[in-house]
């Protein structure tokens, strides 16, 4: 019998998705699941954006070019300089998503065996792209005592090996929701100058900041061949399911490298580089209800579930994401638990456990990820099954103290 190859043994299974069998299984019998533990927001997917699709005239759906439309890729420089930053089209690719955009970080900046410093927890799915692209992810730990502050320049330093080629951040972070400080965006700077390295710079949730002001990486003087950006319309205008990203730089070298692995998937997707170049012509006010949403839902969740005994969830600055700490030896078997055995009231919750999002083995085994991501009502019932699960759970430490 033929066997797989070893990059298939070795790559991770989600922890977003991997319980979902679960979660089919319990709604085979009846039970709603509120989905906590994935970044689908139930905000609508803004009309004049669809609108645009449905209404573009066409008569063969063609491929676009390798790097998108340029139409689009103009539309998003003026996008860009609301915020500051000053690009050229031919300094953006469009992407299949901002996945694609982190993969082509790594595919077109580092080899097999190179490495990349990061802080952990991170985007689970990054560990992924890592084994596709054969590259090493290095961890700095950062705490959730702190609200998972970056680590300090020292943490970082004592990872740089001589096969470093990059630190990647994703800023507000997904999954602590921490938005990362121009400070902090600064100390990153002093360690790629100091070691040559690369700044990889997930900025997918930038509209979504409440106790601070977004600071881009693109924005760091000195740092033009450095930095590169991803990005995505996923989460921004509510289109997760469109599948598109940029990839964005101002090194001249990383782009031609970049563009062969463009060239060989062909092209983006067409119908939705047409979405999200109608979104940037939304009105300016467009995000004030959204961001306003988002900031009633994070309030309502952090107090919520620190209402809760022994449960700790810090505050997050920013994106639809918090970790919280629970009472329990093991989130992930709680997680199934939920799903397998647990109802009230003919509802249960989907938890993404913490573990997934970390690089060291045995860290974040009691935390787990919520995407406040549902309406206030959907959010408050939620939680409340929570609460009582926790109660029932057999191994809930608080039962034991």
């Amino acid at each position: 019998m033929p066997t797989i190859s070893q990059r298939g043994e070795q790559m991770p299974s989600s922890p977003i998705r991997k319980l979902v069998p679960y979660a089919e299984a319990a709604r085979k019998k009846g039970v709603q699941v509120y989905h906590l533990n994935i970044g689908q927001p139930d905000i609508e997917t803004p009309a004049a954006a669809l609108d645009a699709v449905r209404h573009f005239d066409f008569k063969i759906l063609e491929y676009s070019h390798s790097a998108g439309n340029e139409s689009y890729r103009q539309k998003l420089t003026q996008y860009y300089s609301r915020f500051d930053i000053s690009l050229d089209p031919s300094q953006i690719m469009i992407t299949t998503g901002g996945s694609e955009a982190i993969l082509f970080g790594m595919m077109g900046c580092l080899d097999p065996g190179d490495e990349i410093i990061i802080p952990e927890p991170f985007y689970a799915n990054c560990s992924g792209f890592a084994a596709e692209a054969g590259v090493i992810l290095r961890p700095v730990n950062s705490h959730i005592e702190d609200g998972f502050a970056l680590p300090p320049m020292e943490a970082f330093e004592a990872q740089v090996t001589k096969r470093t080629r990059a630190v990647l951040i994703c800023n507000p972070n997904n999954p602590t929701g921490y938005l990362y400080s121009r400070q902090e965006l600064e100390t990153l700077k002093q360690i790629c100058l100091k070691y040559d390295l690369f700044l990889f710079s997930d900025e997918a949730y930038r509209e979504f900041c409440y106790t601070g002001t977004h600071f881009s990486a693109l924005s760091l003087t000195e740092m033009e061949d450095h930095v590169v950006l991803m990005d995505t319309i996923s989460k921004r205008y509510s289109a997760c399911g469109g599948r598109i990203g940029a990839f964005i730089t101002r090194n001249r070298a990383v782009l031609n490298a970049t563009m062969k692995f463009a060239q060989a998937r062909l092209s983006p997707p067409s119908f939705a580089q047409i979405l999200g170049e109608a979104a940037v012509d939304l009105p300016v006010d467009y995000f004030d209800g959204v961001k306003t949403e988002y900031l009633a839902r994070r309030d309502l969740l952090v107090k919520e579930m620190n209402a809760i005994p022994g449960v700790f969830c810090p505050n997050p600055g920013g994106a639809f994401y918090a970790m919280a700490r629970l009472p329990v030896p093991d989130a992930e078997a709680f997680c199934q638990w939920l799903l397998e055995e647990f109802s009230h009231e003919g509802h249960t919750v989907m938890l993404a456990p913490g573990n997934g999002f970390y690089a060291t083995p045995g860290l974040g085994k009691n935390e787990v990820r919520l995407a406040y991501v549902l309406n206030r009502d959907a959010l408050k019932k939620a939680i409340t099954c929570l609460k009582i699960a926790l109660d029932r759970y057999p191994d809930t430490a608080i039962k034991k103290g």
